[in-house]
């Protein structure tokens, strides 16, 4: 109790110093709104006494791609003399306390920023391992912490429609190949035949390739009056990225060898399945 009534006490006399550069009226409304006003004493103590609390508006979930540095950000209000340290949940490793780090994986590093009062826990060369559940912990007692989900995702290189493709002879092969979650776009998309780097100026003509960089990368290789002789093993060599191969079928007639046989074993299945049940329906 002596303790609020000397807060109170002590906020009343700057503001009646803050009074004095005023006028005689303006002193009258301080008067009234402050210094008889326990609320607003109770609320400016509050403020003083109140401990360390964490800005939950930051995300709570990061996504960092393979090999490219990632940011966990922790802003705390109110911090005072506390510490904070960064948890992996897997293991329960202590990784930093302040900006030392605790562990012997000298990717993790802690980084202050006095102008936003963020702690951001930076992990460098991230793997898939990495994925999972960080905390960042105040030293109150008992500890308080605000846990975030940190997710490593590697490039993925697809050829949709694969992995085979059929044809018509004499039309247009267009195949497509789509890089995601590249650290940076790739410096190369090189395409092979049957394990033969494609030639765009051979003899034969009406090969050529488009390549758009970007987050995604997209390739394109076009080939023009498809023969049968352009059937066989079309595969995407990213630089940076994992390959993926299709298997190109140039067709002479409407229908796939591969289709039609796959329609007669339907058909020879389906005749095994219900001949007996047509029997049986026409001895009863």
């Amino acid at each position: 109790m002596t303790i609020f009534l000397n807060l109170r006490l002590f906020i009343s006399i700057l503001i009646l110093r803050e009074a004095c550069t005023t006028n005689s009226e303006e002193k009258v409304t301080m008067a009234n709104q402050y210094l008889l006003s326990d609320e607003y004493i109770v609320q400016f103590s509050r403020g003083l006494s109140r401990g360390p609390y964490f800005d939950t508006s930051a995300t709570k979930n990061v996504t960092s791609l393979v090999g490219k540095t990632g940011h966990l950000n922790c802003r705390i209000k109110n911090l005072g003399n506390k510490t904070v340290s960064w948890i992996r949940h897997r293991d329960l490793h202590l990784l930093t306390v302040s900006e030392s780090t605790y562990t012997s994986d000298q990717r993790f590093t802690s980084i202050y920023n006095k102008q936003t009062g963020d702690w951001s826990l930076q992990i460098k060369f991230p793997q898939l391992r990495d994925s999972g559940i960080y905390e960042c912990q105040v030293s109150t007692t008992p500890p308080v912490g605000y846990t975030m989900i940190f997710s490593v995702v590697e490039p993925i290189t697809s050829i949709p429609g694969g992995p085979e493709i059929y044809i018509d002879l004499g039309s247009t092969v267009n195949l497509t190949c789509v890089i995601k979650h590249l650290p940076d776009p790739p410096t190369s998309v090189h395409w092979t035949h049957n394990n033969q780097e494609i030639n765009y100026d051979s003899p034969r003509g009406g090969v050529s390739v488009i390549t758009e960089k970007g987050d995604i990368t997209t390739s394109y290789l076009l080939i023009q009056r498809a023969r049968i002789a352009d059937s066989g093993k079309y595969s995407c060599l990213p630089s940076n990225a994992n390959p993926m191969s299709v298997n190109v079928h140039i067709l002479k007639g409407d229908h796939p060898a591969a289709v039609q046989k796959s329609s007669n074993l339907i058909s020879d299945f389906l005749n095994m399945l219900f001949l007996p049940i047509f029997l049986i329906y026409l001895v009863l």
